[in-house]
């Protein structure tokens, strides 16, 4: 599926550096796009790569005329008259990338009619696209080159992921032995390398070749975590782009009219007169610290359910009950069947506990108004406050500890029940 530019939430910055990069003709061989997980930075990507090839971008570039209709099936004129100027030093350009046939020749100062004719086959529906003053970020979605890099066949688009933990060196060596080549159709080879801060240092290394001697018409794009990990080597011969966490109103907006069961009534068009968002959806935006895939992520999994009721369990129960050891079994059986989301489910957790903190200061210094938009868990208030004034400083602190030391030996790949179960011990 291909996701436009103009449905990225946010991100002005890094699309307002595309932009300009495209449009003074001034793209780099290799981009770096940085930020927290989950925020877009590989659906840009791929927005991006659509648009290098998109045909109806590239006739507006060529003709340069915004006040006119785009069709992407018109034919140009096989040849140029032998009078026609040279343009920086071009006389024609290979329109392969244009018109989808090799065999023509068009000139960026090649005057295309103003309207098609009346007989013009309609292309899906629509016998023309109206361009304005055209987006050069924007892929029409219609042209051959905008299909398949929707269906996730464009020949000259490479997608390379982590395999297991990271990049290897054998993802590495395959890149470069399919950058010999020339593109097969497009005017652009594309290869995205998702996640590089997770690559080896053998591979990194095997990847540097191809960042300083990068081939002609193909353009890298690296998408990497902001915490670091990445080799300096490799930052110094990429631009980067930063990308950065969505507000938390922004993200709760965007998870509100993505809900299904909501289907994007309730958004709110004006938050002025409309009423607020609701608590859930505020809560899954602050607790996913502004990335979009990890607050989705949140939702389908129901955390924010299994949470209320792990806390409502440990925060109301005392070690010296008879049912103590029953319930921190339970639960602690329960939280180990999350596998490799237990860690997340820890986060949320900890979350709660800093929250925890946060009221008991409000608490200690007599301020009677606690502002819930100063809560991650806002949702769980009444909880919250309730479960402060039974519990000092100190042993709220000794919690959080707990709580970093759990996510450690996860690390360490312990067995993740016994983590649970020594971890709801030591939280009573």
């Amino acid at each position: 599926m291909l996701i436009p530019f103009s449905q990225i939430i946010a991100q002005d910055q890094a699309k307002e550096m595309l932009r300009r990069a495209l449009t003074g003709d001034r793209l780099a061989h290799a981009y770096l796009f940085r930020g927290p997980e989950g925020i877009g930075k590989k659906t840009a990507a791929r927005a991006l790569a659509a648009a290098l090839n998109c045909v109806t971008v590239q006739q507006q570039r060529i003709f340069g005329r915004s006040d006119r209709l785009a069709y992407p099936g018109y034919a140009a004129p096989d040849r140029l008259p032998e009078s026609a100027p040279l343009l920086h030093g071009y006389a024609s350009v290979p329109t392969e990338r244009i018109f989808g046939r090799s065999d023509r020749l068009a000139y960026p100062g090649y005057a295309a009619p103003d309207r098609l004719p009346e007989s013009a086959p309609p292309l899906h529906g629509d016998a023309a696209v109206p361009t304005g003053r055209p987006d050069p970020l924007e892929a029409c979605g219609l042209c051959p080159s905008c299909r398949k890099f929707a269906s996730g066949n464009h020949p000259d688009f490479l997608e390379i992921m982590p395999e297991g933990a990271g990049i290897k060196i054998g993802q590495v060596r395959e890149i470069k032995k399919s950058l010999q080549y020339p593109p097969m159709e497009a005017g652009r080879r594309v290869v995205l390398l998702g996640e590089v801060h997770t690559m080896r240092r053998e591979a990194a290394n095997s990847l540097l070749k191809v960042l300083e001697e990068p081939p002609a018409d193909t353009i890298l794009i690296l998408t990497g975590d902001e915490a670091g990990g990445i080799l300096p080597t490799i930052l110094s011969r990429c631009q980067v782009i930063p990308f950065f966490p969505l507000p938390t109103e922004t993200l709760a907006l965007a998870l509100l009219k993505s809900d299904p069961e909501t289907g994007g009534r309730q958004a709110p068009q004006n938050r002025r007169q409309d009423p607020p968002l609701p608590e859930e959806f505020l809560t899954l935006a602050a607790v996913a610290e502004g990335s979009l895939g990890r607050a989705r992520q949140l939702q389908q999994k129901g955390f924010l359910a299994l949470r209320r009721e792990v806390l409502d369990a440990l925060l109301n129960l005392r070690p010296e009950e008879p049912a103590a050891t029953a319930v921190v079994l339970y639960w602690a059986e329960r939280c180990a069947q999350l596998k490799d989301e237990l860690e997340d489910f820890i986060d949320l957790l900890a979350s709660c506990y800093h929250d925890l903190s946060l009221l008991d200061g409000y608490r200690q210094s007599n301020q009677p108004d606690i502002k819930a938009s100063k809560l991650i868990n806002r949702d769980l208030l009444p909880l919250l406050s309730a479960a402060a004034g039974r519990r000092d400083t100190a042993a709220l602190g000794r919690c959080r500890q707990h709580l970093r030391r759990a996510k450690s030996r996860l690390r360490r790949n312990c067995n993740r029940t016994l983590v649970c179960e020594v971890l709801f011990f030591d939280l009573l």
